[in-house]
């Protein structure tokens, strides 16, 4: 007879990587959250520059619009 045992099976553990959720979290997800995060930054900022864009365009077309109607207005004084 032999003097041979099996090991037992021990699964072996991650150690957790706790985020502010308290969930575990692989890298390539931590990486694919951080990637999300960031185009989200850069949609709020693009967001926020073609607001701002709009705004000048807006007020450029009612400075000409006003300077027009002064001419009219001019115009049809002296007519």
């Amino acid at each position: 007879m032999t003097d041979f045992t099996t090991p037992t099976t021990v699964t072996p553990t991650r150690p957790a990587v706790r985020g502010r959720e308290g969930i575990e979290m692989l890298l390539h997800e931590a990486l694919a959250r951080s990637r999300h995060q960031e185009a989200v930054a850069a949609a709020r900022e693009y967001a926020l520059a073609r607001r701002f864009t709009a705004g000048r365009r807006w007020a450029s077309l009612a400075g000409y619009a006003a300077r027009r109607a002064e001419r009219a207005r001019s115009a049809a004084r002296t007519a």
